[in-house]
């Protein structure tokens, strides 16, 4: 089972959307927890201070490090210690396969303009990004990151097979999906999916992976494409 641990302000947040669908389901049977922390409960005034203003001026507030690190230290123990933040590196399929092989996932969730830069000296967080563009904090990031977490998982996902067919597993964008009525407003599903020839199948859905990751993400094609020349 993994168990996730959050450190946030706003604990009533989680757990969200995870907990419905496949996650919330999975979450149910036990097969991860959630755990919250609220970061002001290691705040030592009688405001549950934990912020305050950055050193050399400028605009908004910091979160201090002894604030912080005090609520690290009394919940971080063991697996990885993950600060989700716009400057850490991006989110990737793989990313997410090696953090549903670890047992436990302590997870800070940023706030204000950021962390005293100490706290991340000190304990060397994994630093994740889930994209170029910013929100009003890290608990909506955290969460989209362990949807994809989650739903790889054992026994999590109905069909385990179906993800190693979907986008980024295989380094390309997923082959377009269709099913029942065969034909829609005028449209059909294409004869080679009724086919019933695995083979013929297999090749078109490449086919159209290749054709999709080319006009949609040519920077993947390429990766793919220099991949597979070594």
């Amino acid at each position: 089972m993994l168990k996730v641990k959050i450190l946030t302000l706003y604990p009533d947040i989680f757990p969200g959307f995870l907990g419905v669908s496949l996650t919330g389901k999975a979450l149910s049977e036990g097969k991860w927890s959630l755990e919250t922390v609220n970061i002001r409960d290691y705040a030592t005034d009688k405001y549950g201070s934990v912020d305050d203003t950055p050193c050399g001026g400028g605009a908004g507030m910091v979160m201090r490090a002894d604030i912080l690190g005090a609520a690290i230290d009394a919940n971080f123990k063991s697996g990885k210690l993950i600060y989700m933040t716009p400057k850490g590196k991006p989110l990737t399929q793989s990313k997410l396969h090696e953090l549903a092989r670890e047992p436990e996932l302590t997870i800070i969730c940023n706030r204000f303009e950021g962390v005293d830069e100490r706290v991340l000296e000190a304990y060397q967080p994994d630093e994740i990004s889930i994209g170029d563009f910013i929100l009003t904090g890290g608990e909506q990031a955290a969460m989209v990151m362990l949807d994809g977490v989650v739903r790889l998982l054992d026994g999590v996902l109905g069909n385990d097979e179906s993800s190693l067919q979907e986008s980024f597993e295989n380094g390309l964008l997923e082959y377009p999906q269709y099913t029942r009525p065969i034909e829609w407003n005028g449209l059909k599903v294409p004869d080679i999916l009724l086919s019933g020839h695995h083979a013929n199948v297999a090749k078109w859905r490449l086919e159209q992976s290749l054709k999709i990751t080319e006009k949609k993400r040519p920077d993947l094609l390429k990766k793919y494409l220099d991949f597979k020349k070594v």
